[in-house]
């Protein structure tokens, strides 16, 4: 059974470069905009099944432009190059904190693999 986190803060940073959510439990993770990005929840990034997910290059530079609730369980966030379909439950924030570094090296690895960069498109 998952437990429900719940986030007792949610903060956008100045820059617009990264997000801070810190959770009921005590832990706080400050996660990067172009991280957030690029693990969107969206069906465009994520597809229909994990044989359809996409690898989103040329993000690094990507800001946050607008953090907007859904319900009391999620965000939504909406990013300087107009994706704005992912939404992000508690859950998954949390999930995309606590394995920040395997999945962002995962996500390094996978755009090596395929000779992409993070650098260029926005």
């Amino acid at each position: 059974m998952t437990t429900e986190r719940w986030p007792t803060e949610l903060r956008l940073a100045k820059d617009r470069r990264s997000l801070r959510i810190a959770f009921d439990d005590g832990a706080a993770f400050d996660l990067p905009a172009e991280y957030l990005r690029v693990t969107s929840p969206s069906a465009e990034v994520q597809g229909h099944g994990p044989s359809e997910r996409k690898t989103v290059p040329g993000k690094k530079s990507v800001e946050i432009i607008g953090v907007e609730p859904v319900g009391n369980y999620a965000v939504r966030l909406v990013f300087d190059d107009l994706h704005d379909t992912g939404i992000y439950g508690w859950n998954y924030l949390y999930e995309l904190g606590a394995g920040y570094e395997e999945k962002w090296q995962a996500y390094l690895d996978e755009l090596a693999s395929k000779g992409l960069s993070r650098e260029g498109l926005r």
